[in-house]
Formats: structure tokens, C-alpha cells, sequence
């Protein structure tokens, strides 16, 4: 529920960014969603309507390689995004295009943050960018923003060159943002020295799914057996890796160091 909560929120406050921010000085935003903006500038047809029919094809992708559930979140994302562009007014809140494209690119890099953080995105080229990093540590903003050459040529040729400008302002805010919100592909390792150690290991097997390797030691002052279990997790599972350990064993002392690089099998959903 709250990663639903989270998605709706993070949703409709992209649909803000948008009609309040980007569009009245057409300015575009990343992928679909900007190539949707486009066509509802120079077309009839409402910029909502539009991302949603633009999203329906690699919805289906995604359905096929990312799961159900990080589908069933994308589509909730689509529909309360397509639904908040269709209701919301266009309206400039700013005069100045420069603080428009800035903000609106760090409004909508928080929404796109947010909403991966929840195990869902916001459809598009989102989807492209999961789907190269389940295979390699690349910073998701940084590749997102790599794919949208194309939005950037299109505003220049269809607006104006200045509004080109301005759109690659945005995306840019918007990669780096999300960059600090969704940091799955920093890596942490883990030594926890537990003296429960099994129920330590079967908790964080269950929650977590990652590999464990424990080794037995003994404390030098105390004398007392102790298991040490050393993992390596994701930025983001560390919160609840310390939910687990308060939970299991209150005693427990926790090592936690950033991880360069991992080699070997490590997976990076």
C-alpha cells in the first residue's frame, strides 16, 4: 500500500510539473512523455491521452522481461500521469522559461526517483533504462538522459532552438535527480557479528534475497561464539536491513562499507 501511495503521489506531482511548468513555455520533458507533450502542442489532441496510447507497446514489453508487479506498477504510474495531464490545467506558474525547465526537471527527477524506489516507473523510455541495468551498473538518470538526443532535435527543429536548449536543460536536471533518489546501483557489504546467527541468516534470506556467506568466530574479550554474515545489498535495502537486524538481535554489531565494484553472480533487480 505505502508503495502505492508513493506512486500516486510522485504521479500526480509529475502532471503538475508539467502543465505548470513545461508546457506553457514548450518545453519538453524525457522520452514518451516528451514526445507526447510535443504532439499535444502542435496537435489537437491532449498530451494525456497521447502518453497513454505511446506507452501501451512496451507495456507489453515489460509485462514479458520485468514482472507483473513492476508492470502492474508502471501501469498504475501511466494512468494517474495520463489522467493528472487530462484534468490539470496548462497553466505558466513562472515567467522566466530558465526557472521553468530547472524546477520542472527537478519535480519531475524526484517523480521518476520516487516512483522507481516504489519498484514501479514511469513508463517510456524508463522501462529501456531497467532493463539495461538488470544487466549492468549503470547510473539510470545517465542513461535516460543518453536516449534523449531525440526529444532535444525534435524541440529545435519543431519550436525553436532555444527551446531545444531549454528542454536539455530539463532533462539534465531530471537524470541527475533521479541519479540521487534511485541509487540501486550503488552497492554496500555487510558484516554483521550476531550471536543468532541463523535466525539472522533465514531473515534476511527471506526478505532480501541475496546471498549470504557466514563464517564462525569467537569474541576475544568475552570468549563467546559469534557468527559473522557478510552480503552485499543494494543503497536503497539498507534501511530495511537495519529494520531486521534491530528486530532479530538488538546486540548485533554492523559493518557497512560502499562497494566499488562486484564481480561474480550478484543480481541487479
Amino acid at each position: 500500500m505505502r508503495n502505492i501511495i508513493t506512486i500516486i503521489i510522485a504521479s500526480i506531482l509529475m502532471g503538475f510539473a508539467y502543465n505548470f511548468l513545461l508546457i506553457p513555455h514548450k518545453i519538453l520533458s524525457s522520452g514518451l512523455s516528451g514526445i507526447a507533450m510535443m504532439l499535444g502542442i502542435i496537435t489537437p489532441f491532449n498530451t494525456g491521452i497521447l502518453n497513454f496510447l505511446l506507452n501501451l507497446p512496451l507495456l507489453i514489453i515489460g509485462y514479458r522481461k520485468l514482472g507483473k508487479r513492476f508492470i502492474t506498477y508502471t501501469i498504475l504510474s501511466v494512468v494517474v500521469i495520463s489522467v493528472s495531464l487530462l484534468v490539470i490545467p496548462i497553466r505558466a506558474i513562472s515567467n522566466e522559461p530558465i526557472l521553468a525547465s530547472l524546477f520542472g526537471g527537478v519535480i519531475i527527477g524526484i517523480g521518476v526517483g520516487l516512483i522507481f524506489r516504489a519498484s514501479g516507473s514511469s513508463g517510456g523510455f524508463d522501462i529501456i533504462a531497467m532493463l539495461l541495468t538488470k544487466k549492468r551498473d549503470l547510473p539510470l538518470g545517465t542513461i535516460i538522459s543518453m536516449m534523449n538526443g531525440i526529444v532535444v532535435l525534435a524541440s529545435g527543429f519543431i519550436f525553436s532552438w532555444d527551446a531545444a536548449l531549454l528542454t536539455l536543460v530539463s532533462i539534465y536536471a531530471s537524470g541527475k535527480t533521479i541519479d540521487l533518489i534511485h541509487t540501486n546501483n550503488i552497492k554496500l557489504t555487510l558484516m554483521i557479528i550476531t550471536s543468532k546467527g541463523d535466525d539472522m541468516k533465514d531473515k534476511l534470506l527471506t526478505k532480501l534475497h541475496r546471498g549470504i556467506t557466514i563464517i564462525n568466530g569467537e569474541g576475544a574479550y568475552t570468549g563467546e561464539n559469534r557468527q559473522v554474515l557478510i552480503t552485499v545489498i543494494t543503497r536503497y535495502q539498507l534501511s530495511e536491513v537495519k529494520h531486521i537486524v534491530q528486530e532479530v538481535d538488538q546486540h548485533a554489531f554492523v559493518n557497512i562499507t560502499e562497494t566499488k565494484e562486484v564481480i561474480g553472480m550478484f543480481s541487479r533487480g
